[in-house]
């Protein structure tokens, strides 16, 4: 994860953050509402990290089972939307801007996966996730989510690129 000294270091060099609106990260992931989970992207670095958000309503559709009288984002939700800023930054790090369905990314796995403090409607969910590494076709990255500078859920998640030339 970029710490805020780096990131200082990089806007004082006149490097400022690299963002991606509602508009970019569709036109990268096929998810939709309800259940396209990174609302804004307010950092990345191709091949390092990414730093984006995901504002929790109380209009989200799993708050009226999970649980009615006491809502609480899914933890496994919580962890997609990680999957998902991880896909983001697979994307970029590849250079592409818009998905053609020629290259997608899914889940291979989770390791070391924590909830620490769970996510309440009007909470904003701040999703840091650091690529590890690149192995041929998987990808691994560091994630963190946080809420007011709290972690509420942190691991390592792996990523699989998957070709339309491959099947």
């Amino acid at each position: 994860m970029t710490n805020p000294e780096t990131e200082k270091a990089l806007i004082d060099q006149g490097i400022g953050p690299q963002t991606l609106d509602i508009k970019e990260i569709q036109a990268l992931l096929h998810h939709r509402y309800p259940f396209l989970l990174v609302d804004r992207v307010l950092d990345y670095q191709a091949n390092k990290y990414l730093h984006a958000i995901k504002n929790v309503c109380i209009n989200e559709p799993y708050f009226s089972g999970h649980f009615p009288s006491n809502p609480i984002m899914p933890g496994v939700l919580v962890i997609e939307s990680m999957a998902q800023a991880c896909g983001l930054l697979c994307y970029k790090t590849l250079g592409i801007t818009q998905v053609q369905g020629d290259i997608n990314f899914f889940l291979a796995g989770l390791d070391r996966f924590r909830i620490r403090k769970p996510v309440l409607p009007g909470d904003q969910l701040d999703i840091h996730v650091e690529l590890l590494m690149r192995k041929r076709s998987f990808w691994r990255f560091r994630c963190e989510a946080k809420v007011d500078q709290e972690i509420t859920t942190e691991g390592d998640l792996m990523i699989a690129e998957k070709s339309d030339a491959e099947e």
